[in-house]
């Protein structure tokens, strides 16, 4: 018990520097970084990565699920796009820490 407390307090910890450090160093929302910091890239791997991976699992068995009615009404592709391939993409081909989907900042540079 004494363990979770202390393993709570300091993720709590953490997570409230981070968004006290992100907060000082760029004040407002950017739409695209070009170059992420550690705080965006562990975020992105300690948290986003993990969640997109659950979200891209469970559109994989709702888009099994729901096979035989979108075969029915024709919008097979439609949504396999959206329950797979979108949520997989922003979890997979991504680099650490970017916010456009991609395969990565030198792949996205060189397709400017």
């Amino acid at each position: 018990m004494r363990l979770l407390r202390h393993t709570t307090a300091l993720l709590a910890g953490l997570l409230l520097a981070g968004s006290v450090m992100a907060t000082e160093a760029n004040y407002g929302y950017q739409e695209h970084v070009e170059n992420p910091g550690i705080f965006a890239m562990v975020g992105d791997l300690i948290i986003a990565r993990p969640i997109g991976a659950a979200i891209t699992a469970v559109g994989a068995a709702a888009f099994v699920i729901s096979l035989p009615f979108t075969a029915l009404a024709g919008n097979t592709a439609e949504a396999g796009q959206e329950l797979v391939v979108r949520p997989g993409k922003e979890t997979f081909m991504r680099c650490l820490g970017c916010t456009k989907s991609g395969y990565g900042r030198k792949q996205q540079d060189e397709s400017l």
